[in-house]
């Protein structure tokens, strides 16, 4: 088979781009809101393929192609933070993109690499998610499955295990294409053995058992929740500008479920959640406020969790993003911090330095401070695992909510300033996998839009559209059994990026030059 290296040794670095070039559009459209999620194992595979062998340069420019087309298309919502915050996010992503078109020109001249080109990409998750200023997991392939064959991987290793997965999946497919293109004796042997391969890891997952039975353990099988969305007078980033007209939404949709539950035309719940910057002047400050909310809890009989921006506990020169349970009778009671506030949208890194310069960021006048708890609240009969926003896309923040008592996971969310452009989609795609990584159903509860009830499962009961106001009711399982990826945690992770690390410095050490003429299965 050494025809189809010496094929793709001849092959011009033109077509390379523009292998690299459609790999970045197709794994694009692989999230939402297109959300083809078969192309991200395709767009793997072209990708190996244009940097199959070549130099580890050459291999980084053409990652660095790929990473500008997809980042570019997935994350266009940054354009209404500005243009140039959007291209500096892009080109930040490109750059640990280019590492795995580095590494994928290294480890093909392995053997066995279809393994080796799949923990290359656990590497570079693993460092993006953290590296610099906390991360940016936005994009991971894991992300791009949440409603697949491959999604189950989540509840045995965490979303590190679907990427593994994902990317094995179209690294063994490259295998696959390159195989044929070798046309020699035994082609056909190997063709078949990848094909074998690829119908393996696609149909593997569905033997991962995802439970999904409310559990007594921890109290009761199951509760009901409401989950309100009030709307926003306007979106994009004047939203924040409005605090009492959202509230005043917010407490409005409250009051009309209170209305539908005397009726009896929807079951009373037994916890309410609102979502993130619904109460956006600080009720622990502004008693008028703490007494409207007490009155909307008193009038649906039931705690609110309360998505409140607060004076930082400690600290007034910052402020906090928390949400607060609020009684009905008591007022408010457990608090969770966010814990991963984000960097130049809730906090400015470096003010001195930079505000002066970019004079939006006076938008931003006090830091966030973050929390350092995680976000396990009793609320009622049901104690909840809390995130906040883009926390949902951060494997830790996650795991310990969840292995520290959270019984069903919450997502307190505004993405007003993002309305219209895919990021809201993207949220609740993430929040599905979560679900299912977890065992535990999921509340989304966003400001305008996308609302959902999501099952243990991963599958979506309800949901309001953005744009669209009311409360979802719905009766949810409990669940206090811990999935594998729980006990586990991050050493599975960790496991796969030091062996993609390695791997890279092996190639790197052993194979020297361009490409190696070594048969393509060796």
């Amino acid at each position: 088979m050494t025809s189809s290296v010496v094929y793709l040794r001849g092959l011009g670095l033109p077509w390379r781009i523009v292998l690299s070039i459609v790999s970045g559009v197709l794994l694009a459209l692989a999230f939402p809101p297109v959300g083809a999620s078969l192309l991200a194992p395709v767009a793997v595979a072209l990708f190996v393929i244009a940097t199959f062998r070549t130099t580890a340069w050459r291999g980084a420019l053409l990652g660095a192609i790929q990473g500008l087309v997809s980042f570019a298309i997935l994350i266009r919502w940054m354009t209404v933070v500005g243009g140039d915050a959007w291209l500096l996010l892009v080109g930040l992503c490109a750059f640990w993109i280019a590492i795995v078109g580095a590494g994928q020109a290294l480890v093909t001249r392995l053997r066995w690499w279809p393994l080796w080109v799949a923990c290359v990409w656990v590497l570079q998750e693993a460092l993006r998610d953290r590296i610099p200023l906390g991360g940016f997991p936005w994009g991971r392939l894991a992300f791009a499955q949440t409603a697949t064959t491959l999604t189950p991987w989540a509840a045995v290793a965490g979303a590190p295990a679907v990427t593994f997965a994902t990317a094995l999946a179209g690294a063994v497919l490259a295998f696959l294409v390159l195989a044929a293109l070798g046309r020699g004796a035994a082609w056909r042997a190997w063709a078949a053995a990848a094909a074998g391969g690829l119908i393996i890891i696609a149909l593997a997952g569905l033997l991962v058992p995802r439970p999904v039975d409310g559990e007594t353990q921890g109290g009761p099988a199951t509760t009901v929740a409401a989950v309100i969305q009030g709307g926003v007078p306007s979106t994009g980033m004047t939203v924040a500008d409005e605090r009492r007209a959202v509230l005043e939404r917010h407490l409005d949709q409250t009051l009309r479920l209170a209305e539908d539950v005397a009726a009896g035309t929807v079951p009373a719940p037994d916890v309410v959640i609102w979502p993130e910057n619904a109460v956006d002047i600080d009720p622990y400050a502004d008693r008028a406020v703490a007494d409207e909310i007490t009155a909307a809890a008193r009038a649906v009989q039931a705690p609110i969790l309360v998505g409140a921006i607060i004076d930082a506990p400690g600290d007034p020169s910052r402020i906090a993003n928390v949400g607060i349970v609020w009684d009905p009778e008591t007022g408010p009671g457990d608090v969770y911090l966010k814990r991963h506030p984000v960097p130049f949208g809730e906090y400015i890194p470096f003010r001195s330095l930079i505000a002066p310069v970019v004079g939006r960021l006076d938008r931003v006048p006090r830091d966030m401070a973050p929390g350092q708890e995680a976000g396990v609240l009793q609320a009622g009969p049901v104690v909840l695992g809390d995130v906040i926003c883009f926390e949902v896309a951060y494997d830790e923040v996650v795991h310990d909510a969840v292995t520290a008592g959270g019984r069903i996971l919450v997502v307190q969310t505004n993405n007003a300033t993002f309305a219209g452009l895919g990021q809201p989609e993207q949220q609740i795609a993430m929040s599905r996998l979560r679900a299912v990584e977890h065992g535990r159903a999921v509340l989304v509860a966003a400001t305008s839009g996308i609302s959902a009830v999501i099952s243990p499962e991963g599958a979506v009961v309800s949901e309001i559209g953005e744009a669209n106001v009311g409360a979802l009711v719905e009766t949810v399982a409990l669940r206090d059994t811990l999935t594998l990826a729980d006990r586990v945690g991050q050493v599975p992770e960790w496991i796969l990026a030091a062996l993609g690390f390695l791997a890279m410095v092996w190639a790197s050490l052993r194979h020297r030059g361009v490409g190696n003429p070594r048969p393509l299965a060796a």
